[in-house]
């Protein structure tokens, strides 16, 4: 074992997997532009506007940077946030504050700010399982700024494996925690693994609705009691999109989204790969955005992304089972494919250039507008970042997209 932890070990349940079999195939591998989906006609497209990529493990006020799952920007501070998923292994958990330098021609390299730890109720910053067998270990995924109260709201993945809840928190900026709220008990961690959410893939995603007054939260794929999760040839079953009242801290309603299936069989067949939902965000009041991340072992990464309209489907907020067809108690959010990002690798229309590669894409965030014209507002920036998992062979690559929608 070498000196410094396997963080892949620790990150998500296909790094655990991954590690375990030894495999010589990382993620960001392969070729990704395989088993390419087309857009919707008539659905918002995206133009590509340029990649950054940070420096594998660069040192950064006595922190490794890296990890970094969450993403998201406060246009009155021109400010970017950036949650790791060092679930304080490497050091303790936390999230950095950064610039990123936004055109219509290109993406800045980020110029990192500060460094900020997670705290617990106590304020004392969370241990890792190796200083604490008992202690809450968090795996920090999601992240979002709240401008009408300059707080930060942030989700955890748990640690099912040993008891450990997923987690919805409000914090300080500077890192206190101000409220845990309470979740649905069909969210608890059960170790014998027979029913609630299954070890790293639960809640991936969460985003403000426009006018502040809620939240929702994704989970990654479905409670075991509702299905199964993604195959090659099956989709996964319904992951839960959950809204919460922020004023109340109370879930208010739900919705159910079903994840695609594995878009290719990993390479050799018997290998590890998987799909889900790694990140969501509010187009508007009622639109969301659903990124869903694929790994592929000996193939690579695939993303997605799709639109959603939370008044359609069923509510399953009430449901602490999915049932499946026939006597199903629930329907699903349709959604629409917006962009495969296989189609933005390589060389672009014009001769642009495209992205150098797709890796572990989490965070999804809105940017500044670009400027239209007569001074106007442009159309908005829409920036991904990918988690390298402390991982040599993958990259924290930062992608900028104009986000154009089509008007009646």
């Amino acid at each position: 074992m070498p000196e410094a932890p396997d963080f892949s070990f620790f990150a998500a349940r296909r790094r655990l997997l991954i590690a375990t079999a030894g495999a010589a195939l990382l993620q960001g591998c392969g070729d990704p532009q395989r088993a390419t989906a087309t857009a919707t006609p008539g659905a918002p497209r995206l133009r590509l506007i340029g990649e950054a990529t940070l420096p594998h493990r660069m040192t950064f006020k006595g922190t490794t940077v890296g990890g970094l799952s969450g993403l998201d920007y406060d246009p009155a501070q021109d400010l970017w946030v950036a949650l790791s998923d060092d679930r304080s292994e490497l050091q303790p958990a936390r999230f950095y504050t950064l610039r990123l330098g936004i055109t219509a021609q290109g993406l800045a390299t980020p110029v990192l700010l500060d460094t900020v730890p997670l705290r617990q109720p106590d304020g004392a910053s969370f241990p890792s399982r190796r200083q604490d067998a008992q202690a809450e270990v968090p795996d920090p995924e999601a992240i979002r700024w709240r401008p009408q109260t300059h707080t930060l709201l942030w989700t955890s993945e748990g640690d099912i494996r040993h008891g450990g809840d997923p987690a919805f928190f409000e914090m300080a900026s500077d890192g206190r925690q101000l409220r845990r709220f309470v979740l649905p008990a069909y969210f608890k961690a059960d170790t014998s693994g027979g029913s609630g959410p299954r070890d790293n893939l639960t809640f991936e995603g969460l985003t403000l609705t426009p006018d502040g007054a809620s939240a929702w939260v994704a989970m990654e794929n479905a409670l075991v009691q509702d299905g199964p999760v993604p195959s090659v040839a099956v989709p996964g079953g319904p992951c839960r999109i959950t809204r919460f009242d922020l004023a109340t801290g109370q879930a208010t309603a739900q919705r159910a989204y079903v994840p695609d299936a594995i878009p290719q069989a990993p390479l050799p067949s018997i290998a590890y790969a998987d799909n889900g939902i790694s990140e969501i965000l509010a187009l508007d009041a009622q639109r969301l955005l659903v990124l869903e991340r694929a790994y592929m072992m000996g193939v690579g990464n695939s993303l997605r992304l799709y639109l959603v309209d939370t008044r359609d489907g069923s509510d399953t907020l009430a449901e602490a089972r999915l049932q499946p067809a026939p006597s199903a108690n629930w329907s699903p959010m349709r959604k629409t494919l917006i962009a495969d990002f296989s189609s933005f690798v390589g060389p672009q229309p014009g001769g642009r250039p495209g992205l150098a590669r797709l890796d572990n894409t989490e965070g999804m965030a809105w940017g500044p507008r670009l400027p239209g014209p007569n001074g106007q507002p442009g159309p908005r920036t829409l920036v991904f970042v990918s988690d390298d998992n402390f991982n040599p062979r993958q990259t924290t690559q930062l992608i900028a997209f104009e986000f154009l929608e089509n008007r009646p």
